[in-house]
């Protein structure tokens, strides 16, 4: 089970782990060893999650997202597979518990009197100054 919050939790076999080479330096390992840990999880179909928290996830990931509605996270950060699905399973709890945090809604508020006043002068200050460029009126 992987644990993302109190409320929120994803059984495992709802995962689907590949393994392939890994790119990048490591001796005569990385030519041999299929440690390079690839996990897909069907986002769009998965029955663990509230629909919000779906949207959220689904829009904030919409590039690791393939068109099947599958949620593909790789890691290749280890020597070993193991610790890469561990990789891999950690980035998704991130990813999930960002999602689950519901965005604060924005309160509409008024610039303070200050604030106009400052930016009133200051396209004053720019508008004199563009003034000052101009060609005399009478040449």
């Amino acid at each position: 089970m992987l644990v993302i919050n109190s409320r929120l939790k994803i059984p495992l076999r709802e995962f689907q782990f590949t393994f392939a080479r890994s790119s990048g330096p490591g001796g005569q390992n990385v030519n041999k060893v299929n440690t390079k840990a690839t996990l897909r999880w069907a986002v769009a179909t998965s029955p663990s999650l509230p629909e919000d928290v779906r949207r959220r996830l689904m829009a904030r990931c919409r590039r690791r997202i393939s068109s099947a509605g599958d949620l593909l996270i790789t890691s290749q950060r280890f020597r070993d597979a193991g610790r890469n699905v561990a990789d891999c399973l950690e980035k998704l709890r991130e990813l999930a518990r960002e999602a689950a945090q519901a965005p604060k809604r924005r309160k509409a508020t008024r610039p303070t009197r200050g604030s106009v006043r400052r930016r009133l002068e200051q396209k004053q200050k720019q508008s004199q100054k563009k003034r000052l460029r101009r060609n005399p009126a009478g040449e």
